[in-house]
């Protein structure tokens, strides 16, 4: 494969000082030999794994004496160079260093659609389009991962986050009533309960003065009772001496 740039890729024909003996393409990663002719680092490599010699002058080389010659790439890397999507319709031009910073924003560079299972590629200033028909993403699982199931028209206007925090705030609302309500009952339990207590120790009071007559009047009556034995004995003892 030739180590050099494609002389297509050049908005103009660049200068022959800058084309390499091998491949004849555009020096990428120059390098000097000690015989002074400079090559693409990847052909002359390719070379002396072949041959041990100079390409041009057919002197004897050692590939540890080569010399990269960083001003040379420097100013290839300012040739202006089309987009390599010139063909798909793309008519900028660019220094060729700055040629991949370009084809990662470039509209015309083509996509791999990223929906599960299909295999279209589109170019990037299409791929939201081709998204919201694709086939294949007629259906897919929310990329935030709340486990929804969402179809091309959902996914433009779904936000699982912001119906997560309204769930939760909701849930709160709730919790809040319920507790409410809970404190509720408990003070009118706790109520309830001080008005039960009240209620016994009066009965309790209540009982204990009845008991107090009830265990007083049997002694009144043990008192009376010999003096009306006595009586009666008399009465019955002057009946019979009358008689």
């Amino acid at each position: 494969m030739s180590g050099g740039y494609d002389l297509n890729l050049f908005a103009s024909p660049p200068d022959c000082n800058f084309l390499c003996s091998v491949c004849h393409g555009v020096l990428k990663r120059p390098v000097r030999l000690p015989c002074s002719h400079i090559f693409c680092k990847k052909c002359i490599l390719q070379w002396l794994a072949r041959q041990k010699t100079c390409p041009c002058c057919r002197k004897e080389v050692k590939w540890k004496k080569m010399v990269h010659v960083n001003k040379l790439r420097r100013t290839i890397g300012r040739l202006e160079v089309k987009c390599k999507n010139a063909e798909a319709g793309c008519l900028v031009t660019c220094p060729l260093a700055h040629r991949r910073g370009h084809q990662d924003s470039c509209p015309f560079e083509p996509m791999a659609c990223p929906n599960e299972g299909c295999t279209a590629r589109v170019p990037r200033g299409a791929l939201a389009e081709h998204r919201q028909h694709c086939q294949r993403g007629a259906q897919q699982q929310c990329p935030l991962g709340c486990g929804a199931t969402l179809g091309p028209a959902e996914r433009a206007h779904h936000n699982c986050y912001r119906e997560l925090l309204d769930a939760w705030n909701q849930r709160q609302e709730r919790s809040r009533i319920l507790v409410l309500g809970l404190l509720r009952r408990m003070r009118k339990v706790h109520r309830t309960t001080n008005l039960i207590r009240r209620q016994l120790a009066q009965l309790g009071d209540f009982l204990e003065e009845d008991d107090a007559l009830l265990t007083g009047a049997p002694q009144g009556e043990a008192e009376a009772t010999p003096e009306g034995s006595i009586g009666a004995e008399v009465w019955g003892a002057q009946g019979h001496g009358t008689v």
